[in-house]
């Protein structure tokens, strides 16, 4: 069996572009896991802030009955409707990331699922009320889709 030089520089070629675009996915995999990670941790900083904690613990007292009680005793109220909108829409934001696969549920359940579950459960009668109100039932259905998909992990 005789192989020439330029079969030989030809074989040894192709292996070299097939470990050079192995490696370069495996990179690719890698950079992604690192934005993920930085992206999810971003977020924490923020959700760990004293203003989102505030926020977040004025929303937890808040009593919501439904849209009409939270328009009479909290319409005009700026702090509580601010609490509550900055915990939904950081809330929403995450859902949109978690249903566009730009960041991973495993780390968003381990980070943020109590809060989620907490924060949607609080607000889902007041949702359901505004979006009948308004005619709009995409009213913070990316902060419903995270909350289910995070119970759906819970079982």
């Amino acid at each position: 069996m005789c192989v020439d030089v330029s079969t030989v520089s030809v074989m040894v070629a192709s292996a070299g572009v097939l470990v050079a675009a192995a490696y370069y996915v495996l990179q690719m995999r890698h950079q992604t896991k690192l934005r993920q990670t930085d992206m999810v941790m971003r977020l924490y900083t923020t959700f760990g802030s004293p203003e989102f904690q505030k926020a977040s613990l004025k929303m937890r007292d808040m009593e919501l009955a439904d849209y009409d009680d939270y328009r009479k005793r909290y319409e005009s109220d700026v702090e509580s409707k601010t609490a509550w909108l900055s915990v939904a829409a950081f809330f929403e934001g995450i859902g949109v990331l978690v249903h566009k696969k730009l960041i991973d549920i495993s780390l968003v359940d381990d980070l943020f699922s109590t809060p989620v579950i907490i924060g949607w459960e609080k607000i889902e009668h007041l949702v359901e009320s505004e979006r009948k109100h308004r005619s709009r039932p995409q009213i913070w259905e990316w902060f419903e889709y995270l909350y289910n998909e995070i119970k759906k992990r819970e079982q």
